[in-house]
């Protein structure tokens, strides 16, 4: 899975326009093949986080150099950002709680014995 992370602050007086765009970049990032998800989260302190999920590298760069995303990327330059960093990862490692039964897994029936 590739993980892209998108970290970013906004320049106030286009929250307008960038709302708008934000739908439209995650619409189109929602209709590319290979995508899983999307989040956004903002902090107390106006940092804003995104994470996108790609099945792959060739899917995160499909939909990262569509015309769409590149005139979204531009806007974002020219007015939108007071700073942003974007980082592409590729994830070595992914669990989840609840997750899918391993075999050999206890259940809720089988006691756990913990260490001392």
């Amino acid at each position: 899975m590739i993980l892209t992370v998108f970290r970013s602050r906004l320049n106030d007086e286009f929250k307008e326009d960038y709302d708008r765009h934000v739908r439209l970049t995650s619409e189109l990032a929602e209709r590319c093949a290979g995508f899983i998800a999307h989040k956004m989260f903002v902090a107390d302190d106006g940092e804003r986080v995104t994470l996108v999920e790609f099945e792959d590298m060739e899917s995160q760069r499909a939909w990262s150099l569509s015309p769409e995303h590149k005139a979204a990327a531009i806007a974002g330059r020219r007015g939108f950002y007071a700073e942003y960093r974007i980082q592409i990862c590729t994830v070595s490692r992914d669990s989840s709680f609840p997750g899918r039964p391993v075999v050999g897994t206890p259940t809720a029936a089988e006691p756990v014995a913990l260490a001392t």
